[in-house]
């Protein structure tokens, strides 16, 4: 009992020692820190004082739409020119600040008051927005700039472009129709805000049953209320296939509302894109990416699934195989088996059990990591932040500012990463103000929220990461360096305002510095004894991600395609059917009986006709991997050519020719109507796990 209790206190001591070496960054994560809110003025929602209240969104509102009426007089009555485009921008500007600070504090915020004002202002805004991609005299102002060769020739290739995509911002709204086609075009945007809040709200809700339906022995394994049991996700990675099943069946069951706003969503963006003159939504979503049109999208699809088809069976007979080993009832695969049963095929092989890596990952031990990463390869560093009161929605929220070694502050990142009652369970990245450089020669810093769902800390032991909790760490910061690091004239083209098929690039080569060795060894230690993780961990953890990889590409295909299909051409039968069609065409898996995945995949609002993107990413930053990063993850050369032919333009360059920056061969190989069975071996190998 002695022996115990001395190893209990060794252990305590050593926790305690480790502690007090954090950094100031490790241990804003890793350490709990007294507040001292109480001593201060309520600053507002991210320093802006309006937002001490929920009723500071009106006042917010009102303010910027006064700017607003001011900015489209200048662009209308001054000659056309520079300050044409500065004006456009501005305006753009004053409205975003709103706009993009509502829609994030709609979701996050944990005071339904808030959540409330906030969604209102994002719906006034973007009424906003619409009304003014169809004013006449504002288009008018734009086209006496791009009709005007002379004037042209004097502005310089950023504002130039610039001006282009505002005026396509005007093209696929309607511009060009008459007034009473204008009229319909904005009423069909603003039908589509509403409808697009319907169903992400729907998509979140939990599916209840009485209690009775379930057995009694895995009735715990859900939240009850009373008689009867709330399902409100998958439960995926549950060794119990009875559970995973009833999870599937319940949380995926039809809703018949969500069902009728999903049919009313799609046929409103049709009329909309076929209003405007495109042929589909997807045409018209795919006009200013680097993939073009839908037909490019789906060939790359379709030539994916060819080229993966042998390994995905393979992937799926393993399944059956390991799905035997659990003496289970049923002998198939099915939907809900895959998660699981991939993850044990990954422990069996290779012996990978998360609880014994997060020790090693501590949430404080990757920001460190992170913060050593960013230093050596872009010279730039976090410095943690004490927020003001009212500053920050949760305590839980930590704030970082993000300084160059000669350049100053870049931005502020803004971590909100633990999980907490009725906040959404998603990894993501937002915008709250972008970055653009104002009249007087000061450049308007960036702003971002990354929102994740990690574990809180708990009495001594601060938050542990798994593994895929690393990954997506890394992931979210991609964006969040893409936004920082963006150094754009115009706020219009700052960070992640590219096309969604770029964007997702930086995010995803992240990922492979979050499974490099010489970057995990640099920062992943036991936060109790300090010692590093083992290079042999690390290496069966990629191992490991070769496994079933195949089948979860396709299954990521499946999810593009149904995507695309959505926003094709009308199908003229139920989005159900269209499931159950494109499943047994692109996953593997059979459809399931009376489920609805569709109503579930919330990607469809934000991501509509888009989806596809994560996987030409992954393309395109294996690619830039190979090239710059493979040979010397931490290479300050490389870092910086990345920055400044990648990061630093954020839209203002077309994609192709950035990423052509970082291999002189890729311009042509993103042709995809040409080279596209190039990137498929690429993704291909980018699947199978081909880290250093």
């Amino acid at each position: 009992m002695r022996c115990a209790r001395l190893l209990l206190q060794r252990s305590h001591a050593l926790y305690r020692r480790t502690v007090n070496t954090w950094s100031a960054v490790g241990a804003a994560f890793n350490v709990q820190h007294q507040r001292l809110e109480h001593l201060q003025k309520n600053v507002g929602l991210f320093g802006v004082s309006e937002l001490s209240s929920p009723a500071g969104f009106q006042i917010s509102l009102c303010q910027a739409l006064r700017e607003a009426e001011l900015l489209v007089h200048r662009a209308c009555t001054h000659p056309p020119g520079a300050v044409t485009v500065e004006t456009f921008d501005q305006l753009s500007d004053s409205l975003c600040k709103v706009a993009d600070l509502a829609d994030f504090i709609k979701v996050a915020h944990p005071d339904a008051a808030f959540r409330e004002a906030a969604e209102r202002t994002c719906v006034d805004i973007g009424t906003v927005v619409e009304i003014l991609n169809t004013n006449v005299d504002l288009c008018q102002s734009l086209k006496n700039l791009l009709g005007n060769e002379a004037v042209l020739a004097t502005l310089d290739p950023d504002t130039r472009r610039v001006a282009e995509l505002f005026m396509f911002d005007f093209e696929i709204s309607g511009i060009h129709l008459d007034e009473a086609k204008r009229s319909k075009a904005v009423a069909l945007n603003v039908k589509l805000l509403d409808l697009n809040n319907e169903f992400l709200s729907g998509s979140q809700l939990p599916n209840a049953v009485e209690k009775q339906v379930l057995p009694e022995h895995i009735r715990h394994c859900f939240s009850i209320d009373g008689d009867r049991i709330q399902i409100g996700g998958l439960h995926a990675d549950s060794p119990n296939e009875l559970v995973r099943e009833a999870a599937y069946k319940i949380f995926l069951y039809p809703n018949a509302s969500l069902l009728l706003c999903l049919d009313e969503l799609l046929a409103c963006r049709h009329e909309l894109a076929t209003l405007v003159g495109y042929e589909s939504f997807a045409h018209r979503a795919l006009k200013g990416t680097m993939a073009k049109n839908p037909e490019t999208v789906m060939k790359f699809l379709k030539l994916l699934t060819e080229k993966l088809f042998d390994r995905t069976s393979k992937d799926f007979e393993m399944m059956k195989e390991m799905k035997k080993k659990t003496h289970s009832t049923n002998p198939e695969v099915m939907p809900w088996d895959h998660a699981y049963l991939s993850g044990a095929i990954r422990t069996e092989k290779f012996n990978i059990d998360p609880s014994v890596y997060s020790p090693y990952f501590s949430l404080g031990a990757c920001m460190e990591g992170l913060n050593h990463l960013f230093t050596q390869l872009l010279g730039v560093s976090f410095q943690a932040v004490q927020p003001k009161m009212g500053e920050v929605w949760s305590e839980d929220v930590r704030k970082l500012a993000l300084v160059h070694e000669t350049e100053g502050l870049l931005g502020y990142i803004y971590c909100d990463f633990f999980r907490r009652p009725d906040k959404p369970h998603q990894d993501c990245h937002f915008t709250i103000r972008g970055g653009r450089l104002s009249k007087d020669g000061v450049y308007q810093l960036p702003v971002v929220v990354l929102m994740l769902s990690l574990p809180p800390p708990s009495g001594k032991t601060p938050s542990l990461l798994t593994p895929s909790m690393v990954e997506n760490l890394f992931h979210e910061m991609g964006h969040a360096m893409h936004s920082m690091l963006g150094r754009t004239r115009y706020q219009h083209v700052t960070g992640t305002r590219c096309s969604t098929d770029f964007a997702e690039v930086p995010s995803v080569l992240m990922e492979y510095f979050a499974s490099d060795y010489r970057v995990v060894r640099q920062f992943a230690r036991h936060y109790q004894t300090g010692e590093p993780l083992p290079e042999s961990l690390v290496s069966r953890l990629c191992e490991s991600k070769r496994v079933c990889s195949a089948a979860d590409t396709q299954l990521q295909i499946f999810y593009a395609v149904l995507d695309q299909v959505y926003h094709g051409k009308p199908q003229y039968r139920s989005t159900t059917e269209i499931l159950r069609e494109m499943q047994e065409k692109f996953y593997g898996l059979s459809y399931v009986y009376d489920t609805a995945w569709q109503l579930r995949f919330s990607h469809l609002v934000g991501y509509g006709a888009k989806y596809y993107s994560y996987l030409m990413s992954r393309a395109v930053a294996s690619m830039v991997w190979r090239q710059c990063f493979l040979q010397d993850p931490f290479s300050r050369v490389m870092g910086e050519r990345y920055r400044r032919e990648m990061l630093a333009h954020g839209g203002s360059k077309e994609p192709t020719l950035m990423v052509q920056g970082n291999n002189k061969t890729l311009h042509q190989l993103l042709m995809l109507q040409v080279h596209i069975h190039r990137l498929i071996c690429i993704l291909r190998n980018a699947s199978e796990g081909h880290y250093h």
